[in-house]
């Protein structure tokens, strides 16, 4: 079944209706589905009801409520097991024979050394069969945010992507060089916790030049990143 967004972009561009660079963009982001923001869907929506006389039909965005929660697993620490191992000294047969009598003192000398590297390890802090882990220098990263590009002009296409760890969405808002939200949005988390969508620079709260920063908040963690904007 064909999108009716697919439809309009395609009959504005055909048109030459509109951005040909944001509606390439989301046309492209419809073809490969790809995730499309609500900013996205309205700038199609208002170009179609103007120059098109027609309201596209778009599939709601589902909310949060609609989405089946995970519960969090709790893994359970696993403690270490001393493990104690006991001795038993059998009292050897005494004989009047010499030979036996060194091996005799032979087999007791051997039981004492095993008896002192037993009680050397014990007082080392070190439990009998007990891995030593050392941390690893590829722990995986759980959650990213950046733009496509360093610095945007007016009326520029802000490409977002990311990754995360969590499940369900994201939340991605931008704000302007004095602490001023210019732009939000929620959007889900793909299967392997990658994230991508769109922005356009400009409008509200974008007419002075300076740095704006980018935000992901998936519940658990908060990142961050900045991005150069000449109006």
């Amino acid at each position: 079944m064909t999108d009716p967004l697919l439809d309009d972009v395609k009959a504005l561009l055909d048109e030459d209706f509109g951005d040909d660079r944001i509606l390439k963009q989301i046309c492209r982001a419809c073809e490969n589905n790809e995730v499309i923001s609500n900013y996205e869907r309205n700038y199609v929506r208002q170009l179609a009801e103007k120059h098109l006389g027609r309201k596209p039909e778009f599939t709601p965005t589902p909310s949060i409520a609609d989405k089946p929660s995970i519960p969090d697993i709790q893994i359970p620490e696993i403690q270490p097991i001393q493990q104690t191992q006991s001795f038993q000294t059998e009292v050897p047969r005494i004989s009047y024979s010499k030979s036996k009598n060194k091996k005799i003192m032979f087999g007791i000398g051997g039981l004492a050394l095993v008896i002192i590297l037993a009680v050397a390890v014990s007082f080392n802090g070190i439990p009998t069969g007990t891995t030593i882990n050392t941390p690893s220098n590829n722990t995986p990263i759980s959650l990213s945010i950046h733009t496509d590009l360093e610095s945007y002009n007016k009326k520029d296409l802000i490409s977002i992507s990311g990754v995360s760890t969590s499940t369900g969405t994201v939340n991605l808002s931008i704000k302007n060089q004095n602490n001023e939200l210019v732009w939000a949005e929620q959007i889900s988390l793909k299967s392997d916790g990658r994230f991508s969508t769109l922005s356009i620079a400009g409008g509200s709260g974008w007419e002075k030049s300076g740095t704006y920063t980018i935000t992901v908040d998936d519940g658990k963690e908060i990142k961050s990143d900045t991005f150069s904007f000449t109006a």
